[in-house]
């Protein structure tokens, strides 16, 4: 059995505590059965880092060519970033130089293990950067110091990194998956929750309720213990009512809880560390350690379980929240499951630029929820879709772009079209607004804008430097907007008569054209109008004309 280390570094002054287990496998992380499977290729040594509201974490992995994942090393510093966001609004001078020499020792870690590519780092920060009011000044502040590069870690992209992190449960715990269940993945600042049915999310929503921003939000009050536990109650259930509002099931099949404080819960109620399966806890007994935890100062805690103050004072928020959700919907019991977000961001780092065939899936899915919010017409939509995707795979020699940006154009041919549901002329311009302001799982922000100008480009008006989102962008992002908007004007093309007549075409490409082929119609003389009217950008971008043909049999 491969020993996972975990480590603590100690800087400065006293180190907050934070809890360690031995994380679990996760999909692609059976070491002994895949290694038995490993491709020859040399494995490639990669690093996760996660600032978080509490601590600062680093995960080193090995990813190997059939791309599974050998965790080598871990560290943990806690910090006090999360404290000052949700308190004061901003990450104060000291608390970033704290930030600073962690990562700076991080750095000369990675630098030991020889990881000095940018392509083998992922650094990532939650809610307590995403909502302080000088993130910008911090993340300017890391990157001169330490040369780290935080990305912009959005909330439909930590759902699809909780996806990729939970995934592992799915293939080897399945009876418990069989029908609806919730998985609530508690932090410092937010709650993430993500429901599903079998294996398809159908709900994926980011709550403003995190451990350290209860616990801050309501530390100003000169309060007794009892009194505090209510109006931390009181908090909770707040959310509990806007969870209701959307959710459409009272009573899941599982409650899956995802948190370090519910972890630590679970060894201490069954006295065991938790291990690679789904750990259980009856809710009576969690109820129970619950109460003993809220019924004390966070300073005895300290001292009855050697945690540090800030972990301390996380705990019974936590808990609290876990014990509220799992009683409104029905749960007799709580399964725990030993993931972080670095288990996630590893996989994903594994997969490399390309999604998963499972999360383009689930992505593809809530593409069709939203477009069947606005009365879209999914049999045409879909249609087209796919022409697109044909085209995308035939011209890859052309465009030269990833798979990962198949995906986006999957998404924006399947809504190119929902700006109708406001109004037919300027549907394309509807349709761009209505897709950057939805929420599609596992997109971001940045993505999500993409998606929006490509369906936005799908007819009328070629890109113009007036046309302030396009402009905005840098250069790389617009020549991928223009390509992939030729691609899907040229799938509306195949589908001019809004048919499906013609299912299949092979694309032959020349040195001035790019022939589209097709033995499903005679008569392709509509298709072939619509394709001179719309291949405008096409030739623009690839300097070369489209034909329409039918493919005679020989």
């Amino acid at each position: 059995m491969v020993c996972l280390k975990s480590k603590q570094i100690f800087l400065g002054r006293k180190p907050d505590f934070a809890f360690c287990f031995n994380s679990p496998k996760i999909p692609g992380m059976n070491f002994e059965s895949n290694l038995k499977n490993a491709h020859s290729a040399e494995p490639q040594l990669v690093a996760v880092l996660d600032i978080g509201s509490t601590s600062i974490r680093m995960q080193i992995g090995e990813i190997h060519g059939n791309g599974y994942v050998r965790k080598l090393d871990s560290f943990t510093q806690a910090i006090n970033l999360g404290k000052d966001t949700f308190t004061k609004g901003t990450i104060s001078a000291r608390t970033i130089e704290d930030c600073v020499t962690v990562l700076t020792t991080y750095r000369q870690k990675l630098r030991e293990f020889g990881i000095n590519s940018p392509e083998q780092i992922k650094v990532v920060a939650t809610s307590g950067v995403r909502f302080a009011t000088n993130r910008m000044s911090f993340v300017d502040r890391i990157f001169i110091a330490t040369d780290f590069q935080i990305e912009p870690f959005e909330e439909a992209e930590l759902h699809r990194v909780i996806y990729y992190a939970i995934s592992q449960y799915l293939n080897e715990e399945p009876k418990y998956f069989e029908k609806e269940s919730l998985f609530n993945e508690l932090g410092g600042g937010t709650l993430e929750l993500l429901m599903l049915d079998g294996r398809n999310v159908n709900f994926a929503r980011t709550y403003a309720l995190g451990a350290l921003k209860l616990r801050s939000s309501l530390g100003h009050y000169d309060s007794s213990l009892p009194e505090f536990k209510a109006m931390m109650e009181a908090e909770i259930q707040k959310t509990i009512r806007q969870v209701r509002a959307s959710c459409k099931f009272s009573a899941p099949q599982s409650y899956v809880a995802i948190g370090g404080d519910i972890r630590f819960a679970a060894s201490r109620i069954n006295e065991e560390a938790i291990g690679d399966r789904l750990a259980k806890i009856d809710l009576p007994k969690l109820r129970s350690f619950t109460d003993s935890i809220l019924a004390v100062p966070a300073e005895s805690l300290v001292h009855r379980f050697h945690i540090s103050f800030t972990e301390a004072q996380t705990l019974g928020p936590a808990l609290l929240t876990h014990v509220l959700f799992a009683q409104e919907f029905n749960q007799k019991r709580i399964l725990v499951a030993n993931v972080n977000l670095r288990d996630g961001l590893l996989k994903e780092m594994a997969e490399g630029r390309n999604w998963s065939r499972e999360i383009q899936e689930q992505i593809i899915r809530s593409s069709i929820q939203i477009g069947r919010k606005f009365n879209f017409d999914e049999v045409h939509s879909i249609h087209v879709a796919s022409l697109a995707c044909s085209l995308f795979d035939q011209l890859q020699s052309l465009h030269k772009l990833s798979d990962r940006y198949r995906g986006l154009l999957e998404v924006s041919a399947i809504l190119h079209d929902i700006g109708s549901f406001i109004n037919i002329p300027g549907r394309h311009k509807h349709s761009q607004y209505l897709i950057q302001f939805s929420e599609v799982f596992g997109i971001g922000r940045s993505d999500l804008e993409l998606i929006a100008l490509v369906a936005r480009y799908h007819r009328r008006a070629l890109p113009q430097p007036t046309h302030e989102a396009f402009a905005n962008m840098p250069r790389e992002r617009r020549v991928i907007v223009s390509k992939l908007a030729a691609i899907l004007r040229l799938a509306k093309a195949l589908d001019a008569t809004n048919s499906r007549r013609i299912k299949s075409i092979n694309a032959e490409i020349t040195d001035a054209w790019v022939s589209l082929r097709t033995n499903d119609v005679p008569d392709v003389t509509i298709e072939a109008m619509e394709a001179r009217n719309s291949g405008q950008l096409f030739e623009m971008i690839f300097g070369k004309r489209v034909l329409i043909q039918v493919k005679h049999s020989t």
